[in-house]
Formats: structure tokens, sequence, C-alpha cells
């Protein structure tokens, strides 16, 4: 690894580093830094409960589910740009983020019509029925593509199945909402906007358990990727299955991104705009630098979304999705002018 990749990467985890400690010193709610710092080293006497509460169970879990899932959602976009050799192709391309939503759609939307009684005040039973229902979604949906996988040869056209399967996901909630009450709506609205901080307790560490599980095993598709970009006929020369390969990449990437939007909801834009970024800084397309740099960057950038969306001065917090596109778009258009403006002036 050549020295400016690897001082990028040690800048990269440093950041990590930094962006973390801000999110359990900086909130909405001002908590002064001496309290802070005695109550991180169990110094917390004579602390107030309810900042022990709020950086306890509220800052750690979500700074540690914004961390993971960022790594997450970065990696399976860098896989699915890969296999698809389409830079606007995310985790959400093959419509598994469309199956999360649609199985949360028919938990929530359909808990007060049949059910009598709204999924929201059913408290703690009703996150894990959401992410039970999330879950399903996804891995269904990407069950499907699997098997369609197999019967259809072209990336583009199992790129527009995808795509095809994510609109019929959100036309079926389409109706599902005209059929619903309101406080069911809001409730679906509301995890439709995605957010860390409904990773909490129990969850969060189930959570952050299966990615320690899954980006480690992701990593063993490095050699698979670097011959994928080769195109299919020297690949295949090579050595490679290339619908076996498909496979393997697709479903990595599809099991990332379903336990995600299972525990955080639909958060776009990450694993769209992390291996540009990547791309764009590393000038380089070997997956043994992109792998390593789109899992720190990506947790990276959720870290400072998580920050920017819960600054002091705001009551509450802002919508993750909103924030993630003002926050990466600028620097993924920077970062490609300034890469356009290199290439013309070589």
């Amino acid at each position: 690894m050549k020295k400016p990749v690897t001082l990028y990467i040690l800048l990269l985890a440093l950041s990590i580093g930094v962006l973390f400690l801000l999110n359990l010193f900086l909130g909405s709610v001002d908590i002064p830094f001496r309290s802070i710092w005695n109550i991180l080293w169990g110094m917390d006497e004579g602390e107030s409960v309810i900042w022990q509460n709020i950086i306890w169970k509220s800052r750690v879990p979500q700074a540690l589910t914004a961390m993971v899932a960022g790594a997450g959602l970065a990696v399976s976009g860098l896989q699915m740009q890969t296999v698809f050799r389409n830079p606007l192709a995310g985790p959400s391309v093959l419509g598994i983020s469309s199956g999360a939503s649609l199985g949360v759609a028919f938990v929530v939307l359909l808990s007060g019509s049949i059910g009598g009684i709204a999924l929201s005040r059913l408290g703690f039973m009703g996150e894990i029925a959401l992410t039970m229902a999330a879950i399903i979604g996804a891995l269904s949906i990407m069950a499907l593509i699997v098997y369609v996988s197999q019967k259809v040869h072209g990336n583009v056209t199992l790129l527009i199945i995808g795509v095809m399967i994510g609109y019929v996901a959100n036309a079926v909630i389409g109706v599902l909402k005209f059929f619903s009450v309101e406080e069911d709506i809001r409730a679906y609205v509301i995890w439709g906007l995605g957010s860390f901080a409904r990773v909490s307790g129990n969850q969060m560490m189930v959570f952050v358990c299966i990615m320690a599980v899954l980006l480690p095993l992701s990593f063993l598709l490095i050699k698979t990727l670097n011959l994928l970009l080769l195109g299919d006929s020297y690949a295949r020369n090579l050595g490679l299955n290339i619908k076996r390969a498909r496979l393997q990449v697709i479903a990595c990437s599809g099991v990332l991104v379903a336990i995600v939007t299972a525990y955080c909801g639909p958060i776009t834009f990450l694993g769209l705009a992390v291996p540009h970024l990547c791309r764009g800084i590393f000038r380089s397309s070997d997956h043994r630098i992109l792998m390593p740099a789109s899992l720190l960057a990506g947790a990276a950038l959720a870290l400072l979304c998580n920050l920017i969306a819960r600054m002091p001065g705001f009551e509450g917090a802002l919508p993750v999705n909103s924030v993630t596109a003002l926050v990466g778009a600028p620097v993924v258009v920077s970062v490609l002018f300034k890469k356009r403006r290199n290439d013309m002036s070589e």
C-alpha cells in the first residue's frame, strides 16, 4: 500500500474517533464537558441521572449505530456499483430497501385498520414488530432478486428488474396508505425518514454484532470484485464463475442493506456517495484500497450527519435522510469536479 494511501486511511480512522467523541459531547441537550467526561469514565456519583441516561441510553447507542450503519451502506454501495458497472447504482437499486419498506407498511398501516390498535402505541413490542417486518420484507425481495439473477444473464436486465420491483413495492405501499388511518400513516412516514436513534439497548447490541460479522465477510469478495472490473470475458478466462460471483456479491450487498434498513429505516445517499468520494480521494479502482476506505468513510460521514442532525439549538433531531443528502451531495460533486480538472490537466 502506498504511503499516501496509508496516510489517508489513518486520517479517516482518526476522523471517526473525533466525530464519535463529538457525537457524545454535542447534542440538543447542553451537558457540561466535565460531567460527560465523568459519566464516560464511571465517576458519575454526583452527576444528574437524566444526563447519565442521555449519554448511555441515547448518545452512545446513536453514535455506534450511525458508525456501523454508515460502514455497511458504503460497502454495499461499492459492491453494487462494481457488479453492475454503473456509477448510479446504490444499495437501494435492486428494490431491497423498498422490500423492507413494504414489510413495515404491511405491519404499520394494517395494524390500525385490521387489529384496531396503532402499532405506535405498543412501545417496545411495536419496535420489535417493525424490525422483524423490515427484515422479512427485505430478505424476501433479495431472495426474489437472487432467483432472477440465475435466470437472466445481463447486468442491465437485472438492474431494470430490480428497479421495477421497487416501483411495484412503492405502488402497493401507496394503496395501503390510501386505506389506512391517519395515525398509522404518520408512524410509517416517521419510520421512512430514517433515524439512528431508533436502535437502543439490546437491539443496538444485536445490530452491532450482526454487522461485526457481515462486514469482515464482505472483505472476502475483494478479489472477486477486482476480477469483475476487468469485464466478463477477461474474468471468465481467469477462471471466475461470473454467475456465482454475481450471486455472491448481490447476496452480500443485499443482506447488509436489509439489516441496516430494518434497524435504522431507509437511509439514502450514503451508499451511492461514499464510493465516489473514495475513488476521488484515493484515485484507485483497486478494491483492496476502496473496500476499507469506503467502510471508514461511510462510518465517518454517517457520524457527521448524525452530529449535524442533533446540533445544539435544534429541538429534537432533524431527519437523517435530509442531512445525508445536504451534506454528502456537495462533497461528492466537488470531488468529481476536482477529478475532472485533474484529468484535463493531465
